[in-house]
């Protein structure tokens, strides 16, 4: 890439790589506070300001690393917001909850982006091509909440889906998920520096992206 490209491809990429880690990180706050939590409001958590939620290496180094890398699949995240399961009404079932929150704003995201996508694509076949931004950022949008979404949906602890899955069944499998906990991030790594994490997201992601286009009846870009 030469830096006109780079530009480019930063500037497509940046809004729907912050509104999906942002999005996502809140809507776990917001939904610990509906279910009895308050810790990431009393910490200030409890915002879409990006600043709030930005990590310097999740949301800006590693996704224009793969960007740059020319990834077949980019991905990032925000700080985690702080919940604290004590406090919820139902501690192992609002867990499972909270944690669904985060991959559930993922895919209204992707739906919102794919709203964005067509209105682009209308107005681009109407002659107005400043829209052009607005169908690759939609795009962009689509791919890149499904892949945080499928991600995060893993039954990994301390994915979202390792903790939806510690909610959902007995304590002792629970117990079981609890020690491998401090090996997730590990086992991520291992996923993800091997082919297995794109075997693995590859045929939900195209499965979700194709069900997305052909619902709104979007022209595939590449």
């Amino acid at each position: 890439m030469n830096l006109d490209q780079i530009i480019q491809a930063a500037s497509i990429w940046i809004l729907p790589v912050l509104f999906a880690v942002t999005l996502h990180e809140a809507a776990h706050g917001y939904a610990a506070k509906l279910l009895g939590d308050t810790t990431a409001q009393m910490l200030g958590r409890l915002s879409l300001n990006p600043l709030r939620h930005v990590d310097l290496v999740g949301t800006i180094i590693v996704p224009a690393a793969l960007l740059l890398m020319h990834s077949p699949f980019l991905f990032g995240w925000a700080k985690p917001v702080p919940v604290n399961f004590n406090n919820l009404r139902h501690p192992r079932r609002d867990m499972a909850l909270v944690a669904a929150a985060g991959p559930g704003a993922n895919l209204l995201m992707a739906l919102g982006w794919a709203i964005i996508m067509k209105i682009g694509v209308a107005l681009v076949m109407g002659g107005l091509m400043w829209a052009e931004p607005m169908v690759l950022m939609g795009e962009a949008g689509i791919i890149f909440n499904l892949v945080l979404m499928v991600l995060n949906l893993l039954p990994i602890p301390p994915l979202d889906g390792g903790r939806v899955l510690a909610g959902l069944v007995p304590a002792r499998m629970a117990d079981v998920l609890d020690r491998i906990e401090p090996y997730g991030m590990l086992i991520l790594i291992i996923l993800l520096i091997t082919p297995v994490l794109g075997f693995i997201l590859y045929p939900s992601v195209s499965w979700l992206n194709h069900i997305i286009y052909g619902v709104f009846g979007l022209p595939s870009l590449s």
